[in-house]
C-alpha cells in the first residue's frame, strides 16, 4: 500500500482525535505527493478481425441456384486446397435434361428442313425442265412460215410461248426464294442449336463445380444473408453470392471503442493489453496502430460519442491461442507507465480555459498554484511542472463529526500515530 494514498485517512483520523472537544465542521481532505511508480489505464472493449478477408463465393455461373448440402463448422480452422463445403444443383440438372432434350429436337428439325429444302428445289427443278422442253417446241414452231404450218397452230404456238417465258421465270424466281427462305430457317435452327450448346455447356460446368476449397491457411467464417441468418444445411443459394470468408491469420487487428470522455492522449504508438473477455491469462502486449480522427455516436438511442481505434494483434497468438475472428477482447491502454511519477487526483484538479491548478495546503494555510499537466488517466493525471515531491494538495472538504466521548479505536488510533 502506497502511504500517500492512505494519508486521506490518517488525516481524517487526525482530525477526530484532535476535535474531540470541538463542534462539528468542515475539514479538508488532503494527500500528499511524491515521486513513486504510476500507472495510467484506460479500459475498453473491441472485436477481433481480420485486415485481409477472402471471400468464399457459392460456385457456379451468376443466378444458378444451389442448395448446401455440406459445410465445416464455423470458426474451423482450414488449410490451403481443404474443402469447405459442398452444394447439390438439382436445378442445373434438370436445365442439363433439358438442353439435351431440346438439341436433339433441334437436330430432327434441322434434318426435316433440309429434306423439305430439297423437296421443294427438286420439284422447282422438274418444273423448270419441263417448261423448258416445251418452251423450245413452242419457239419452233412460233418461228415456222405459213407454208409449213397452219396459221391458227402458229398463233397458239406464238401464245404458248409467251405463257411458258413466263412460267420458267416464275418457276426462277421461285426457286431463287426457297433457297433463300431455306438458308434463313436452317440459319435459325443452327442459332437455336448454339443457344442449347451453350445452356447445356452451363448446365455442366454447374455440375462439376459443387465443392469449394481453401485458397489459403485461415478460420473458416460462416456469413449471415441479408436477414442475419446463417447459412444452412439444405438452404437454397444462389451462384456468385458469398456464404463465408477465410480471414488471414497473418494479418488480424482489434477494433477498439473508447468513450470520448476517457479517450485523452490516446495516440499511436501507445501500448495496449489485450485478452480474451473470460481469459486474462491469454494476454498478449501490442500497440495501437490508428486512431480516428473524430469521435462518433455509435447508436442513434444514446448521444454519446466514442472514439475508435484499432490495434493489430500478433499472428502466433492467434495462431496459439485459437482466436477466431468476432471474438470479444477487454483492451487495458497504457496512457502511462513509468517508475517516477507524479501524480493527482482528478478532482484536485480546476480547470479554466487552458489554465490547470491544484489547491497546495502549507500548514493552516492553502494557496492556488498553477501546474502543468502530462498524460491524464480516468482517475489520476501526471504533473509535470507546479509541484514538488513532498507537496499536500486540498482534494476537498469533509464534515467532521459531532464532539463524543468514545474513545478512538485501537486500529484507528493505531493508523493516526503514524500519519507524519
Amino acid at each position: 500500500m502506497r502511504r500517500s494514498r492512505n494519508l486521506i485517512a490518517f488525516v481524517a483520523l487526525a482530525l477526530l482525535a484532535a476535535g474531540c472537544a470541538q463542534h462539528a465542521g468542515e475539514a479538508p481532505v488532503l494527500e500528499r505527493v511524491d515521486l513513486e511508480p504510476a500507472r495510467l489505464v484506460v479500459y475498453g472493449e473491441g472485436s477481433l478481425n481480420s485486415t485481409k478477408p477472402t471471400a468464399l463465393v457459392v460456385p457456379g455461373t451468376q443466378w444458378s441456384q444451389r442448395q448446401l448440402r455440406w459445410v465445416l463448422p464455423d470458426g474451423s480452422w482450414v488449410k490451403k486446397d481443404e474443402v469447405v463445403a459442398r452444394f447439390t444443383a438439382e436445378q442445373s440438372k434438370l436445365n442439363l435434361a433439358t438442353a439435351m432434350v431440346d438439341l436433339q429436337r433441334n437436330a430432327l428439325a434441322r434434318d426435316a428442313k433440309q429434306m423439305e429444302l430439297g423437296d421443294t428445289q427438286g420439284k422447282l427443278t422438274v418444273d423448270l425442265d419441263q417448261v423448258g422442253g416445251l418452251l423450245g417446241i413452242a419457239h419452233r414452231y412460233a418461228n415456222a412460215t405459213e407454208l409449213a404450218v397452219a396459221r391458227n397452230k402458229i398463233l397458239d404456238a406464238v401464245q404458248d410461248e409467251h405463257f411458258l417465258g413466263v412460267k420458267q421465270d416464275t418457276l426462277n424466281w421461285r426457286k431463287g426464294q426457297s433457297s433463300t427462305r431455306g438458308s434463313a430457317e436452317l440459319a435459325l435452327i443452327d442459332a437455336q442449336r448454339a443457344t442449347n450448346d451453350v445452356l447445356a455447356k452451363q448446365s455442366r460446368d454447374d455440375l462439376s463445380a459443387l465443392e469449394v476449397r481453401a485458397p489459403n491457411d485461415g478460420i473458416f467464417v460462416l456469413k449471415p444473408d441479408w436477414a442475419g441468418e446463417m447459412p444452412k444445411i439444405g438452404a437454397a443459394m444462389w451462384a456468385g453470392n458469398a456464404f463465408a470468408s477465410l480471414p488471414d491469420t497473418q494479418a488480424m487487428e482489434i477494433e477498439i471503442w473508447l468513450p470520448q470522455t476517457e479517450a485523452h492522449d490516446i495516440k499511436e504508438g501507445i501500448a495496449v493489453d489485450l485478452a480474451p473477455l473470460g481469459v486474462p491469462d491469454q494476454k498478449v502486449r501490442s500497440q495501437i496502430s490508428w486512431v480516428a480522427a473524430a469521435a462518433a455516436a455509435r447508436s442513434r438511442d444514446t448521444p454519446v460519442k466514442y472514439l475508435s481505434m484499432k490495434a493489430s494483434v500478433p499472428a502466433d497468438a492467434v495462431t496459439r491461442y485459437r482466436w477466431v475472428p468476432g471474438q470479444r477482447f477487454r483492451a487495458a491502454i497504457l496512457l502511462l507507465e513509468s517508475d517516477k511519477a507524479l501524480t493527482v487526483p482528478n478532482i484536485a484538479l480546476t480547470t479554466s480555459g487552458d489554465a490547470t491548478s491544484v489547491t497546495v495546503r502549507e500548514g493552516s494555510h492553502s494557496e492556488v498554484r498553477m501546474v502543468r499537466l502530462g498524460v491524464r488517466g480516468p482517475s489520476r493525471t501526471e504533473v509535470l511542472e507546479g509541484l514538488k515531491p513532498g507537496d499536500t494538495i486540498v482534494l476537498g472538504t469533509a464534515t467532521a463529526p459531532a464532539p463524543t466521548d468514545k474513545p478512538l479505536a485501537p486500529a484507528a488510533a493505531a493508523a493516526a500515530s503514524k500519519a507524519p
